[in-house]
């Protein structure tokens, strides 16, 4: 297709608009406009980004994009060439004002983040020279007794049609993912199916880890847990918390170095992919002293809500150039734009 031109997706990707000042190539999963009637190319692209494409996503499994959906929508838009121009002239200084804004914003959010996460791995570079710093597994760090680290149910111990509205709680990966401790999807079991699987019982202070779908995220269980039991999808370790704390082999697999170095060689790269629990089972850890786990995770908690504060602030700027930016659009198709 011959240049500019204007384009979307049609399948999967639903609602980004595209400008091309070059000619293109569109493939069939793309939408793209092979006529502006006389219209300026840019302000077509204005205008479907006004329109929200996004809302016409039909398909159960992947979003798909019906072009004869959109064909009946109807706008109001200057029929001169001019006018039209005019208001792309106006909406490219401010978008572009925006997208400088956004960008700033961003590498703010990102700072945080790396700031953050520099200081928390500090922590733990600097028990190398602690006398007290033992180098154990966490198979080690585990209660002394037989499933103190345990995955869930597999196949017909626990199948989908067994789950009801309501009775004892079963966590998976939803819980885990963002990780902390979050509620998420509803999934319970009757109190006579958890008869049958109450070896698979989650505790309140247990360390919980993914090992199935998003692999390696890691949470605490909260002390206010009703009586659950986790998924095969989640690896679940009951500590011996007088030689570590739950706090700190929370922290200390998602921001070690070593712990990183460590899953990154065994779990097939960085996504962990083959992260299963023997692998966790033989993951050393360096453990101080419980005093200094102790602090270790205050300090980390208290320097998570201040960065924790910073990336609010940013994310709410994010949140009002978005709104900013609709703002403008919705002037300018209004005719409100000066």
């Amino acid at each position: 297709m011959k240049g500019p031109g204007v384009a979307t997706g049609r399948s999967g990707s639903i609602g980004n608009v595209f400008f091309i000042e070059d000619d293109f190539w569109p493939l069939n999963t793309a939408l793209y406009v092979k006529d502006f009637h006389g219209n300026d190319p840019r302000f077509v692209y204005y205008l479907l980004h006004y329109v929200d494409l996004g809302r016409f996503s039909s398909g159960a499994g992947v979003p798909t994009l019906n072009r004869n959906d959109v064909h009946s929508e109807r706008y109001w838009i200057p029929s001169n060439i001019e006018e039209q121009q005019r208001i792309v002239a106006v909406l490219d200084e401010a978008f572009d004002g925006l997208a400088r804004a956004r960008a700033h914003a961003e590498a703010n959010l990102q700072s945080a983040q790396s700031l953050f996460d520099a200081f928390v791995a500090s922590q733990f570079e600097a028990l190398h020279g602690e006398a007290s710093t033992e180098v154990m597994t966490v198979k080690d760090l585990a209660l002394p007794k037989r499933g103190s680290i345990r995955t869930g149910p597999f196949g017909s111990q626990l199948l989908h049609s067994e789950f009801v509205d309501e009775g004892i709680a079963v966590l998976g990966i939803d819980n885990a993912v963002s990780n902390r401790f979050k509620w998420g999807k509803s999934r319970f079991i009757t109190t006579e199916k958890y008869d049958q699987l109450h070896r698979y019982t989650v505790n309140p202070g247990d360390v919980i880890i993914t090992i199935m779908g998003t692999c390696g995220r890691c949470a605490v269980v909260p002390d206010d847990i009703p009586v659950a039991i986790n998924t095969k999808h989640l690896c679940c370790i009951s500590l011996d918390q007088t030689k570590c704390l739950p706090g700190y082999l929370h922290r200390y697999f998602l921001s070690s170095p070593k712990a990183r170095a460590y899953l990154s060689t065994q779990a097939s790269g960085s996504v962990m992919d083959g992260l299963n629990m023997g692998i966790i089972k033989g993951m050393p850890v360096e453990v101080p002293s419980i005093i200094l786990q102790s602090s270790i995770v205050e300090k980390t908690m208290e320097f998570e809500a201040a960065a924790g504060a910073i990336k609010s602030k940013y994310e709410a700027k994010l949140q009002d150039i978005g709104d900013l930016r609709q703002s403008l659009l919705q002037k300018a198709f209004a005719g409100e734009l000066i």
